[in-house]
C-alpha cells in the first residue's frame, strides 16, 4: 500500500506472468501494510533503517486505486495490516475458497465442494481513532512578579503609612506586609481599644514607678495631647528624656481619649505606644488620612517606626517583603540587615550575609522558599478574610478579599478599582450569575496562581468566569481539569456524550477554543453513537460543527 509501483507491476508484469505458465491457478490480490495509511510517517522513517528510503505522503494509495486493479483483472481484493491484525484470516480463509472452487469441474463427484462459497467481500477498516487533542496551558503572565514592586511605588489602594524619622511618610499595604512578615502580621492584629496594661509591668518596678510619675505630671491635658499621637511633640514637651523606652511608653499607654473631626464625622482614634513590645516600631495608631492618589480621607493605620531606620535601606526591605528579592547591587547592606534584623526578617538577613560572601546564587532559593510561605499565609488570609477590604456579592453568599493583591494579579481587577469606577470607593461589588465556589477558585488563583478545585465547583461556569475577568490562562487551566475528568468518567463507562455536547455550544461562546476542539473531537470518533442518543441535537447544529 505504501509502494506504488508494486501496484503498477501487478498489472503490467506479475499477473500476465502467472496466467501465461499458470492458467488455471486462482488469483487474489492483497495490499499489505495498511496501517501505513494511517500512521505518522515521520515517526515510521524516523524507526526504519538508516539507508531505507523514506515514505511519503503521497505514495500511500487508498483503497479504491487497489479496487480498481482487481475489479479491471477479475479478481477479489483484501487489504491487511499485521501490526493492527486485520484481514490475515480473511486473506487465509478467502484463498482456501478460491482453491477449492477451481477444483469444481475437476472433482465434480465431491458433494461437500458444491457448498462452498466464492471469496467474500472484506469488512471495510475501522481506522484507529486519532488522539485528542492536547490542551496547552500557556505561560502565565510573565508581568505577575513585577506588579508588587510597581504597586509599592504607586500605592493603590493603600491602608498603611509607614512614617520614618517623623516626616517620611511611606505608603504601604497590609496584606502584603502582614504575609511577608510575622511581626507585621502580629503587629496588624494586635487590639488597639484595650489598655496595654502587659507593656508597663514589661518595664520592671522602676519602670512602672516612673510611668505613674509621669501621668501625674502631666494629667488629663497631656492625655488629651496624646491623642494626635504625634510622639516627637509630646516627648519634647515632657523634657529631655524622651530617647527613654519608659517615657515614650507613659505617652501612649492604652486608650487614646482625644476626639477629633475629620471630614464633618465624629470618631475615637486608637493607638497604642509599641517601644516595649518591639524595637523597630515607636506608635501605632488609626486616623483619618488623605490617599496618595485619589486625594480622598479615608482610614489608614499609621506606624511610626524606630529613628534609627532610614529611608532607602527600608524601602529595600519593602521591596523584599512585596517581591521576595534583594538587589545585589544594594548600597548600604548593612543598613538593611540591622532592619531585617528589628522585623525579625531572617531570611533577608540571610541574603545580605549571602551577597556579602560572594554567594548570591543561594538567593534564589530563599526567594523560592519565601514565595512558598506567602503562598500558605495568603491562602489562610483568604480563609478567615483576615485583613480584608472588599466584599463580593454573590449570588449565594458573599466572599472577602484583598484589593492590593487583585490589583496586582488582574488587569480586570486593576482597571475596577483604580478607575472612575464606583467599586473604586466602596467596600462591596456585586457580581451576579456568580457562585461562591467559583468566585473562590478565582481568588485563589489569583493570589497563589494555582488552580485548586473543590467537589462543588461548576468547570464550566469557572471557565464563564474566568473568561469575563480576562484570564486566559485561568481558563486554559480549567479547560484541562475539565477534560481530565471527562476522560476519567469515559474510562469508568460513564456516559459523557451530552455533557460533551452542552460543553461544545458554552465553550466556543465564551472562548474556551481548546475544550471546544476536544468535544467535537469526542464527537466525531464517537458519531454513531451520539447520533442514536441526541438526533436532535445533533440536527441542531450549525453547519460548521456539523
Amino acid at each position: 500500500i505504501a509502494n506504488p509501483n508494486s501496484l503498477h507491476h501487478v498489472k503490467t508484469m506479475w499477473y500476465p506472468e502467472i496466467k501465461h505458465f499458470c492458467p488455471r491457478a486462482p488469483v487474489i490480490l492483497v495490499g499489505c501494510q495498511l496501517d501505513l495509511r494511517y500512521a505518522d510517517l515521520e515517526a515510521v522513517n524516523r524507526a526504519r533503517r538508516p539507508l531505507a528510503r523514506p515514505i511519503k505522503p503521497n505514495e500511500i494509495l487508498p483503497p479504491e486505486k487497489g479496487r480498481e486493479v482487481a475489479k479491471e483483472l477479475g479478481i477479489p481484493y483484501y487489504e491487511t495490516s499485521v501490526v493492527a491484525q486485520f484481514g490475515i484470516k480473511d486473506v487465509f480463509d478467502n484463498a482456501i475458497r478460491a482453491a477449492l472452487i477451481s477444483r469444481r469441474h475437476l472433482q465434480f463427484w465431491k458433494s461437500h465442494l458444491r457448498n462452498v462459497q466464492r471469496p467474500l467481500l472484506q469488512a471495510p477498516f475501522l481506522p484507529p481513532k486519532p488522539p485528542p487533542p492536547i490542551i496547552i496551558v500557556p505561560d502565565p503572565p510573565s508581568n505577575n512578579e513585577e506588579r508588587p514592586a510597581h504597586l509599592l511605588e504607586d500605592p493603590l489602594c493603600a491602608d498603611v503609612i509607614l512614617v520614618l524619622q517623623e516626616k517620611i511618610k511611606i505608603y504601604a499595604h497590609k496584606i502584603y506586609l502582614s504575609t511577608s512578615s510575622s511581626k507585621f502580621y502580629d503587629l496588624f492584629l494586635m487590639d488597639l481599644s484595650e489598655e496595654d496594661q502587659q507593656s508597663t509591668a514589661g518595664h520592671g518596678f522602676g519602670g512602672a514607678r516612673m510611668l505613674h510619675q509621669e501621668e501625674r505630671h502631666h494629667g488629663r491635658d497631656f492625655l488629651l495631647r496624646a491623642a494626635s499621637f504625634d510622639i516627637c511633640e509630646s516627648t519634647e514637651e515632657a523634657g529631655s528624656s524622651q530617647r527613654k523606652p519608659c517615657l515614650r511608653a507613659s505617652t501612649s499607654d492604652g486608650i487614646l481619649r482625644g476626639n477629633r473631626y475629620e471630614n464633618g464625622e465624629r470618631g475615637l482614634r486608637r493607638g497604642r505606644d509599641l517601644s516595649s513590645w518591639s524595637r523597630a516600631f515607636t506608635s501605632i495608631q488609626e486616623e483619618m488620612a488623605e490617599d496618595p492618589l485619589t486625594y480622598k480621607s479615608k482610614l489608614m493605620v499609621v506606624v511610626k517606626m524606630d529613628a534609627s531606620i532610614q529611608p532607602g535601606p527600608f524601602r529595600a526591605v519593602l521591596k523584599y517583603l512585596y517581591t521576595g528579592e534583594l538587589d545585589e547591587n544594594e548600597r548600604d547592606l548593612m543598613h538593611i540587615a540591622h532592619i531585617a534584623e528589628l522585623l525579625e526578617v531572617f531570611d533577608l538577613r540571610m541574603m545580605v550575609a549571602n551577597i556579602l560572601n560572594n554567594e548570591a546564587f543561594m538567593n534564589q532559593e530563599i526567594t523560592k522558599a519565601f514565595h512558598v510561605r506567602r503562598t500558605n499565609r495568603v491562602k489562610e488570609c483568604l480563609a478567615k478574610g483576615t485583613f480584608s477590604d472588599v466584599t463580593f456579592v454573590l449570588d449565594d453568599g458573599a466572599i472577602s478579599a484583598h484589593k492590593p493583591l487583585l490589583i496586582s494579579s488582574c488587569d480586570w481587577m486593576a482597571a475596577m478599582f483604580g478607575g472612575p469606577f464606583v467599586e473604586s470607593s466602596t467596600n462591596e461589588v456585586a457580581l451576579p450569575y456568580t457562585s461562591k465556589s467559583c468566585m473562590r477558585a478565582v481568588l485563589e488563583y489569583l493570589y497563589t496562581g494555582q488552580f485548586s478545585s473543590s467537589p462543588d465547583l461548576d468547570d464550566m461556569k469557572l471557565i464563564i468566569l474566568a473568561n469575563r475577568l480576562c484570564l486566559p490562562h485561568l481558563v486554559a487551566l480549567t479547560e484541562q481539569y475539565t477534560v481530565t475528568g471527562l476522560m476519567e468518567a469515559a474510562q469508568m463507562m460513564v456516559d459523557i456524550d451530552g455533557d460533551v455536547l452542552v460543553f461544545l455550544e458554552l465553550a466556543q461562546f465564551h472562548c474556551a477554543y481548546q475544550l471546544a476542539d476536544w468535544c467535537l473531537h469526542h464527537i466525531c470518533t464517537n458519531y454513531n453513537n451520539v447520533c442514536r442518543k441526541f438526533p436532535r441535537d445533533m440536527k441542531a447544529m450549525s453547519g460548521g460543527e456539523q
